[in-house]
């Protein structure tokens, strides 16, 4: 299974933040959204990912006031990102060994959608319960 599976299933949507808005503006976004990360952008170019682990270790760091800092100040530069191509056993691995929970999906330099942690766990269900139901088929039918 690709990338572009799960996109095609569960959408193209990726909030985005721009590097100089406030981290509260951040925080808003991703509570009202109810998602884990947002990628920073200038126009098309991804210029980081802000993560609400980005925000912890800010608030750990810095304290309160950092609400009223720019999401630049604490936004993860090194972007990890993958193709619609690479397959979903690639980025799982990748994103168990590096310990990240989210991937935008970068073709031709343009944001096309963002895949968690959760979207890949969901994935190989589905490939393991198709899996099953084919064995068993299989079972009964000899």
């Amino acid at each position: 299974m690709h990338v572009s599976t799960i996109i095609g299933d569960k959408g193209n949507a990726v909030y985005t933040i721009e590097p100089g808005q406030m981290l509260s503006d951040a925080v808003n976004v991703l509570c009202e959204k109810r998602i884990g990360a947002l990628v920073v952008v200038s126009g098309a170019q991804v210029e980081g990912i802000l993560t609400e682990r980005d925000i912890m270790h800010a608030l750990h760091k810095d304290g309160g006031t950092i609400l009223s800092r720019p999401v630049r100040d604490y936004m993860t530069s090194e972007v990890m990102a993958c193709k619609m191509t690479d397959s979903v056993d690639y980025i799982r691995s990748l994103m168990t060994s590096q310990r990240f929970r989210h991937m935008p999906v970068i073709e031709d330099g343009l944001l096309q959608g963002m895949v968690s942690i959760g979207d890949v766990v969901k994935s190989r269900i589905a490939e393991v319960e198709a899996e099953t139901d084919a064995l068993k088929s299989y079972i009964a039918s000899g």
